[in-house]
């Protein structure tokens, strides 16, 4: 449960503009403060997140990056990374692994976040989004082995990326947690980027601070921490 050491470069991939904050906001905010260069990578649109039926999706999508971005800013992201893929018609299909091969490469992470897609059914009332888990999956895919590996995607080496050995993968949402984060003095600013995302939290956000703080605590008790943030942590060979 102690933490590693500080990760020059982190990479998040989620899957919709809120994703991260709600996943992982206060430990890529403690990486963020201790000098790592955290980039949030965004695999949707967010187009589908109302239940407004005359809503104009490509507006909705708009307004969520700016969202996004302003989340960004308050837990001091070095960049937010928008792949642009439809709500619920992600596929974890080469294309897809390509743009995330591409940024694993260019960007060269220490660490990988990502949803954990073996999470399907959490609790007895909620089933974890198909575009979470396809996001998951294609993160596995696109790690290990294919951004390390010389024969995947000879085109990325034309464009002089070469292959990266990415060194940890951090699974939020898992069912088999290994490793927590103590996020008790970030866990305000991760409230708060969470709120950032006004198109998500209609009623002014109350309801949703107490859960994220009940969801930190009740993370916390576990590892004898006040709140904190739990993961499947992977050390990669």
């Amino acid at each position: 449960m102690s933490d590693p050491a500080v990760p020059g470069c982190v990479l998040a991939v989620y899957a919709h503009p809120d994703d991260p904050e709600v996943s992982a906001g206060g430990t890529l905010a403690r990486w963020a403060d201790a000098g790592a260069a955290v980039h949030v990578v965004i695999t949707t649109r967010g187009d589908k997140g109302s239940d407004d039926p005359t809503a104009d999706t490509d507006a909705l999508a708009a307004t969520r990056a700016g969202e996004a971005a302003a989340a960004g800013r308050v837990l001091g992201l070095a960049a937010t990374h928008h792949l642009d893929h439809d709500d619920g018609d992600l596929v974890d299909d080469r294309a897809l692994r390509l743009e995330i091969v591409r940024l694993v490469r260019r960007l060269r992470p220490d660490i990988v976040c990502c949803p954990d897609p073996t999470s399907v059914f959490l609790g007895d009332g909620y089933v974890n989004h198909r575009d979470h888990r396809v996001t998951g999956w294609a993160v596995l895919d696109a790690v290990a082995p294919a951004a390390a590996g010389v024969h995947y995607f000879p085109e990325l080496r034309a464009e002089g990326l070469d292959p990266h050995h990415v060194r940890e993968l951090w699974l939020s949402g898992t069912r088999e947690p290994n490793h927590w984060v103590d996020i008790d003095a970030a866990i305000d600013r991760k409230i708060e980027a969470v709120l950032r995302h006004a198109s998500q939290v209609p009623d002014g956000g109350d309801l949703l601070a107490e859960f994220l703080r009940d969801a930190a605590a009740d993370a916390g008790r576990v590892a004898g921490l006040r709140c904190a943030e739990a993961f499947r942590r992977v050390v990669l060979a």
